[in-house]
């Protein structure tokens, strides 16, 4: 490995300019992609094919969960993803994380019956957390700060393929040879990705203290008042840290309290009274894990992390029920309800992409703002076809400015938290990010499965069997609403746009 990858150099020592395709990056930045890639596939294939595996398992009353269930089990990952490569480095926790999710996806690929797929889904969860924690380290130790916009550009590009083919390829496996394929199929890509990976983890530097004089992150634009740089400076620091047990003995609460959550709708008579309970639990378990401030979006890094779960929440909360609503409102065959997840996931790989070009010209603050606002109004156009019948070509539009807002925001909200970052906080830092954006979207689908459920027993006639999706999209909006306020908070007052 070349001396970007050495254990005495600093990442943020070396230039930028070559770009991450330049000779001391390329296998690192190829072998991060084909990560990055693997997941997307296996998120866009089972997002497409679910409304026909609930139907043959007979798993509607799980169906939320089958989303929500990873992405709870999965802050169990991150937690412990992000500890380990504090302490080790990046490498042992990324290559265990990849073994996690294979391991999930062969259970659920074998399933008979919907609580067993639900229990492979909760595995594979645990995978993907773990995975997406040790890829932001890996991209702090190996890249300088300069690269981290084209990093995060190349991780969003990195879905443009399986965006174009996933969900379609998806849909066309589970109606010729059946749905346990598209989970085994993603298996295959496995060994091609740690083949690639392999030489790039080779070089990568465990844990070591810090050269002498070694630069700090470089504080991100809109972070710090001008001639303050001690506020930057605090947010750097996680607070109220537990130890390493601790930590996961939390982030094993909190995903307790969302499943409890999920599971609320079918006790009848104490189900709301459990669902709050489990609402609480879970926010209290989280704050020791993420910096002070967080949940009462407190100006700087608190709001950067608040602000990726409430997309996440908003964004995620309605994606999984729009295959699901044309499927059952207007007949599409599966194959063709994914490609509104292709025209998204398209949207936001080609928006981040210009945000990474943009560099400094688009401030961190502005882009998140107009990514928060776009995220807002595909909502609603969602919840307005669903209400007024509108045609479906409208809701599919809409995602298009979705996925555009989720690609301006998301690669700007990674930037600012690793420039906020030390070297002895880069796992913490990144793992409270991933925990906020994965218990956003798994508390919002918990929510929306019981909005769902409800609605469903009480619905009748056709606009009965509106009203369920109406409710998903209702609670999605107001959360996106609750993303537009908090976007602005993450500069701090004086900074300029």
């Amino acid at each position: 490995m070349s001396n970007a990858a050495s254990p005495r150099t600093r990442p943020d020592q070396g230039p930028g300019a070559g770009g991450i395709f330049q000779r001391r990056y390329v296998l690192v930045t190829l072998g991060a992609c084909a990560l990055v890639f693997l997941a997307a596939f296996e998120s866009l294939a089972v997002t497409t094919i679910m409304p026909l595996v609930s139907r043959e398992l007979d798993g509607a009353g799980l169906y939320a969960l089958a989303f929500a269930g990873p992405l709870a089990t999965g802050v169990i990952g991150m937690v412990a993803s992000g500890s380990w490569a504090d302490r080790r480095g990046p490498v042992a926790p990324l290559l265990s994380a990849v073994g996690m999710f294979v391991v999930g996806l062969l259970i659920a690929g074998t399933a008979a019956s919907m609580p067993v797929l639900v229990a492979g889904r909760l595995v594979q969860g645990l995978g993907g957390g773990g995975l997406t924690v040790a890829l932001y380290v890996v991209v702090a130790r190996v890249y300088p700060p300069p690269l981290h916009p084209k990093i995060f550009a190349a991780f969003s590009a990195a879905w443009v393929v399986p965006s174009l083919v996933g969900p379609f390829t998806a849909g066309l496996v589970a109606e010729v040879a059946g749905w346990p394929w598209v989970f085994l199929g993603v298996v295959g890509l496995v060994v091609p990705a740690l083949l690639l990976t392999a030489p790039a983890l080779r070089g990568l530097p465990k844990n070591e203290p810090a050269p002498d004089g070694a630069a700090a992150p470089a504080d991100p634009a809109g972070q710090s008042e001008p001639g303050k740089s001690e506020p930057a400076q605090a947010d750097r620091q996680p607070s109220r840290v537990p130890g390493a047990l601790a930590k996961l003995g939390l982030a094993a609460l909190a995903a307790a309290a969302v499943l409890a959550l999920n599971l609320s709708s079918t006790l009848p008579g104490i189900g709301g009274l459990l669902a709050g309970a489990a609402v609480a639990v879970a926010l209290l378990a989280v704050r020791p894990l993420m910096p002070r401030g967080t949940l009462t979006a407190r100006r700087g890094l608190p709001s950067v992390i608040l602000t990726r779960g409430l997309a996440s929440a908003a964004f995620f909360g309605a994606e999984v029920y729009l295959p699901y609503l044309l499927v059952e409102r207007y007949a599409f065959a599966p194959t063709f309800a994914g490609l509104t997840l292709t025209a998204g996931a398209v949207a936001w790989a080609s928006a981040s992409a210009v945000q990474g070009r943009l560099g400094p010209r688009l401030e961190h603050r502005r882009a998140i703002r107009i990514g928060a606002a776009m995220v807002l109004v595909a909502v609603v156009l969602a919840l307005a076809t669903t209400v007024l019948g509108w045609p479906a070509a409208v809701a599919i539009a809409g995602w298009v400015f979705a996925g555009a807002g989720m690609g301006l925001m998301y690669a700007r909200l990674s930037v600012m938290t690793l420039a906020l970052s030390t070297r002895e906080n880069e796992g913490f830092n990144s793992s409270a990010m991933s925990i906020s954006d994965s218990l956003g979207g798994a508390l919002s689908l918990a929510t929306t499965g019981i909005i769902f459920a409800a609605f469903t027993t009480a619905g009748a006639g056709p606009a009965g069997a509106a009203a369920p999706f109406a409710g998903v999209f209702a609670l999605t909006a107001a959360i996106g609403v609750a993303g537009v306020l908090v976007a602005p908070r993450v500069a701090r007052r004086g900074a300029p746009n």
